[in-house]
């Protein structure tokens, strides 16, 4: 299992803005991904603050549990195989490991988590001043949305680079606090 710290400022654009920055940086490769949510049914982590996920890119599977810090995410990583991946899928059989541990410490019933939506994501990562910049296009219930994400090393500077990228390539910055995770599982609820 690894831990990292995640800090990034994200904002929501919209479909001609992304194909702009898209064009911007079209010597940078895309590549898909789909997250799998997982909560149970009365969304007890998305209340207390968690968000847990299965993410599958390219055949490999990473669980990630997120947990709120005062500036960012801690992030919680653990590889899953794919017979892994659909034991929990198929049967519920929560892998045992460091978030399961850490899950269960908290009283949190592993057995009653399950995925409860996914959402696909078209990706271009550009390495981007000291940072990361995210350009996303993103699939789930019917529904597809565009975002921009730069990881940095502190949330004051990633906020302002975002910002000043926009702007400098003439889109309006608003800056987004809503993951693609309350998206999802919002989007549940309609």
């Amino acid at each position: 299992m690894s831990n990292a710290i995640e800090i990034e400022a994200k904002a929501m654009i919209g479909k001609a803005d992304y194909e702009r920055l898209r064009g911007l940086y079209s010597s940078y490769p895309s590549y898909s991904q789909t997250n799998y949510y997982i909560d149970d049914d009365d969304f007890l982590l998305r209340r207390e603050g968690f968000a847990l996920r299965v993410r599958e890119r390219e055949g490999l599977y990473e669980m990630t549990l997120k947990t709120p810090l005062s500036q960012g995410l801690l992030e919680k990583n653990c590889a899953w195989s794919k017979a892994t991946f659909d034991s929990f899928a198929k049967e519920g059989k929560f892998p045992d490991g460091d978030i399961k541990r850490f899950l269960t410490m908290l009283d949190i019933d592993v057995s009653t988590l399950k995925i409860k939506t996914s959402l696909s994501t078209c990706r271009v990562d550009v390495p981007y001043l000291n940072g990361k910049l995210s350009i996303d296009e993103n699939e789930y219930s019917g529904k597809k949305d565009y975002e921009v994400e730069l990881e940095f090393n502190n949330m004051r500077d990633a906020e302002a680079n975002l910002k000043d990228l926009l702007e400098r390539n003439g889109i309006n910055y608003v800056l987004s606090k809503k993951t693609k995770t309350a998206r999802a599982l919002d989007a549940l609820k309609k």
